[in-house]
């Protein structure tokens, strides 16, 4: 991704280019039912991208989608940071009030399948 060329797009998420050729840094919150969070203007793309990243890491945690994921590796080790982007799978859930919150990213057929299974024997057993 890039942002601040010299055609004026701006290629990170969560930033646009101001008219006065500064760069505002926004953020959807679902708490909030998508409402823009301000996160402020900025000199360069780069830095209007960070403020998003920081905003999105204290948002969803290592479920977040970042403009510079190289620069905050997950927690635990371990693993590449590719080969955790690269996986057949990844899903968070969490609550947020009365109303639980799935997140999935990508699935393949047969944990999809194995997924719904499951929610169907559980309904079964109530």
């Amino acid at each position: 991704m890039e942002g601040g060329g010299n055609s004026g797009d701006v290629r990170y998420r969560g930033v646009r280019r101001r008219p006065s050729g500064k760069f505002a840094a926004e953020i959807r919150d679902i708490e909030r039912g998508g409402a823009r969070v301000w996160l402020g203007t900025y000199g360069t793309a780069e830095e209007a991208a960070r403020a998003y990243d920081r905003a999105m890491l204290s948002m969803r945690g290592p479920y977040a989608v970042l403009n510079f994921p190289n620069e905050h590796p997950p927690p635990g080790g371990g693993g590449s940071s590719s080969a955790a982007a690269s996986s057949s799978s990844s899903a968070a859930v969490g609550s947020s009030g009365n109303r639980e919150v799935l997140e999935i990213e990508y699935l393949d057929d047969k944990l999809l399948e194995d997924l719904l299974d499951f929610d169907n024997k559980n309904k079964n057993k109530k």
